[in-house]
């Protein structure tokens, strides 16, 4: 048996990424117009890193 461990992705698709903090689209395109998250473009394809949203959670956490 392999030690493998799961990789977490650094970056994640739009639908993946509203899913996973618990929005809609539209709030995350409002994010990423804002300034609050980081996207990268692979050739049409944005992703929305994961760094970037636990950022954004680690943000909110602290403000509230």
């Amino acid at each position: 048996m392999s030690d493998h461990q799961p990789i977490e992705p650094i970056c994640i698709r739009i639908n993946d990424a509203a899913r996973m903090i618990g929005i809609g689209r539209t709030k995350l395109y409002e994010l990423i117009a804002n300034g609050e998250l980081e996207t990268v473009k692979i050739g049409k394809a944005t992703r929305i890193t994961t760094a970037s949203l636990h950022g954004l959670i680690d943000r909110q956490r602290v403000d509230s």
